[in-house]
């Protein structure tokens, strides 16, 4: 009975220790393409972008930092 619960222990603990995940976390030179394109910029939709940034300012009450102005009651 101990012997299969260290057993168990070991295995547990070598599963958990082990991992999938590589030593490098740096992006690979033929992976930069993937990056680069048009999908992963921040700014592609320019109308989602402004009215992410009208709902923040609306919901934070505040005007100024990032590049909109008014009041903060979501009227303008």
């Amino acid at each position: 009975m101990r012997s299969r619960l260290l057993l168990a222990l070991l295995l547990a603990a070598t599963a958990l220790v082990s991992g999938c995940a590589t030593t490098t976390a740096r992006v690979q030179p033929w992976e930069r393409a993937t990056l680069t394109d048009y999908t992963m910029r921040p700014d592609r939709d320019p109308l989602a972008l402004a009215l992410a940034e009208h709902v923040y300012f609306s919901r934070e009450s505040a005007a100024g930092g990032r590049g909109v102005g008014g009041s903060g009651c979501g009227c303008n």
